[in-house]
């Protein structure tokens, strides 16, 4: 259930932050706010939040070093608020760490939407899934969970769905539109989304993330997971 679920809003707009607050409260969640940066790690610590929603431009420390700092400790999933048409902000939110991203002015019910989206995804409200293996990984579905040789690998919630998928469908190539509506589940949005969260994947399973062996550029084409 979604009911008791834990938000973090975080944004220095008193009337932008009322809104998402009153809205996410509407929809059953359990929200605390700060409009600041620092203020925002102590409430990170205190609520233990399911989610955070985060805003590009801060006071004190900025959305996407506040983000880097978050996904050094956690892989909360993390909703970036950025500048309406400002590419080069939301790509820097994604290659922090950001799992998505929504543009200034938003639609408040959208953004109920996604949080509900995200958070399904991430306490697995899907239908269980068998776990199996695909060459040195192991994908564990219900319990959100793929392993290297072993070894857990740290995904936040964009890059295990990302990657899960891949494992999937190996050997099959997927254009950056195709993986943006199966993955995302976005009829249109900023391909460069896609780009940023596979090279966030890549750095987490290639030994050389800038020639990668496994997650690999099928030019002309998009990605395509070169094991099984």
């Amino acid at each position: 259930m979604l009911a008791d679920r834990r938000v973090l809003v975080v944004e220095d707009d008193p009337t932008v932050r009322e809104v998402a607050v009153s809205y996410l409260e509407a929809a059953g969640f359990i929200v605390g706010s700060t409009g600041d940066g620092f203020a925002a790690l102590s409430e990170l610590e205190r609520i233990a939040p399911d989610l955070v929603v985060l805003d590009r431009m801060l006071p004190g420390i900025d959305g996407a070093e506040l983000c880097r700092r978050i996904r050094a400790t956690t892989t909360v999933p993390i909703i970036m608020l950025t500048a309406m048409g400002s590419t080069e902000d939301r790509i820097s939110g994604l290659e922090a760490g950001a799992d998505d991203y929504l543009t200034k002015p938003f639609s408040p019910r959208e953004l109920v939407l996604r949080v509900q989206s995200i958070l399904r995804r991430s306490v697995n409200e899907l239908t269980p899934e068998a776990a199996f293996e695909l060459g040195e990984f192991s994908l564990d579905p219900s319990a959100r969970i793929i392993t290297k040789g072993g070894e857990e690998l740290a995904l936040s919630v964009r890059e295990f769905d990302l990657f899960s998928f891949l494992l999937k469908y190996p050997r099959q190539a997927f254009s950056r539109e195709q993986l943006l509506r199966s993955v995302w589940h976005w009829e249109f949005g900023d391909l460069s989304t896609v780009t940023v969260t596979v090279r966030r994947v890549r750095e987490k399973i290639e030994a050389d993330p800038t020639n990668p062996t496994i997650l690999v550029t099928v030019w002309g084409v998009g990605y395509r997971l070169a094991v099984g």
